[in-house]
């Protein structure tokens, strides 16, 4: 499968946090050709790749996308919902799937005697287009709700879909598998497709319990600082992976792997994060005794919406930054690189 192709299949998937199972048949078919591929209990996704050593190296991508969820069923097939980290102002019109008994098309409506500077979901609702009484039968309150969008390719390698935030980690770990794919590396990978980040990075102190990795690190995603991105952040579409820094990330890890990108030409950027990341690398950090942690981003833009913009070759670089990481990594250096 190509990584192009396999982007295709899981944004246009569906897994909102707490449903990630719904996804994990995409994956397993992608991954099972290079790994062994296992879920936990609570939906993380481990793909393992067995080295040479007893260490071991944890890459993570969180699964889950931002969602909807039911909250009220109304007369004339009309759904009040609540919404989990998607902009209110993103969902007007917008084509949505419920989750219930069967799958049901519905679009995004904006209450017709709400003044347009009130854009809050409470002045939205989901129409089915269904009779009331059918729909009841199919839906109930707490049902998922997820937009429904194909991917759009558009100029310059880039492509806009529902789910870059962050199944672009995921295929970037993918290229990355496949980069290590006739390689024995020293380190045991693991590549872990974690739950609920969305809603708490609740699968990534999981998995690194599950694991107990010596090296963890995440993959996400990060503004974009164009024109309409986030105008204080200088990430730029196809600039290359953007490696973090700050008391999240282990300095000397964070040079080996700058190192590593200017030795083999791979483009990279750089941003600062003085404090909580906001990603699965902190609670990475945070668990067991401390991981020594990286955080590698690929820049998108309109984020949390039907319509993140990413660069396949942002993702390809990725995978292959961290392809090389991990191929010129001993087991034999973790001390050294692990003191301040």
């Amino acid at each position: 499968m190509k990584d192009l192709d396999f982007f295709k299949r899981i944004c246009e998937s569906h897994a909102p946090s707490g449903r990630e199972n719904w996804i994990y048949p995409v994956i397993q078919d992608a991954f099972s050709e290079f790994c062994d591929v296992s879920i936990s209990k609570l939906n993380n996704i481990y793909i393992n790749k067995k080295g040479r050593s007893s260490n071991s190296i944890m890459v993570m991508a969180h699964t889950d996308e931002v969602f909807l969820m039911v909250n009220k069923i109304l007369d004339r097939g009309f759904i009040e919902f609540k919404s989990v980290g998607i902009d209110a102002k993103s969902l007007v019109s917008q084509q949505v799937i419920i989750h219930g008994v069967e799958d049901i098309n519905g679009i995004v409506a904006f209450k017709s005697s709400t003044e347009d500077k009130d854009f809050t979901v409470e002045n939205m609702y989901i129409d089915s287009f269904m009779d009331s009484d059918k729909l009841k039968s199919l839906v109930k309150v707490g049902d998922y709700v997820t937009i429904n969008r194909k991917i759009v390719p558009l100029l310059n390698n880039n492509i806009a879909c529902k789910t870059a935030d962050n199944r672009a980690g995921i295929v970037a770990m993918y290229v990355c598998s496949q980069e290590l794919r006739n390689v024995n590396p020293d380190l045991n990978v693991s590549f872990v497709c974690s739950c609920q980040e969305e809603v708490g990075h609740r699968g990534a102190k999981m998995a690194s319990y599950d694991i107990r990795p010596d090296i963890g690190i995440a993959i996400d995603t990060t503004f974009d600082g164009g024109s309409n991105g986030d105008i204080d952040r200088e990430n730029k579409l196809g600039n290359g992976p953007v490696i973090c820094i700050g008391p999240n990330i282990h300095p000397k890890l964070r040079e080996r792997i700058t190192d590593t990108a200017k030795k083999y030409n791979i483009p990279y950027q750089i941003e600062v994060e003085p404090g909580n990341t906001g990603t699965d690398a902190w609670d990475i950090q945070t668990s067991l005794g401390g991981i020594p942690t990286l955080l590698i981003s690929i820049p998108i833009r309109y984020m949390h919406t039907s319509v993140e913009m990413v660069n396949i070759e942002d993702i390809r670089n990725t995978g292959r930054l961290l392809a090389r990481f991990i191929q010129n990594l001993s087991s034999s250096e973790l001390e050294g690189l692990f003191c301040f």
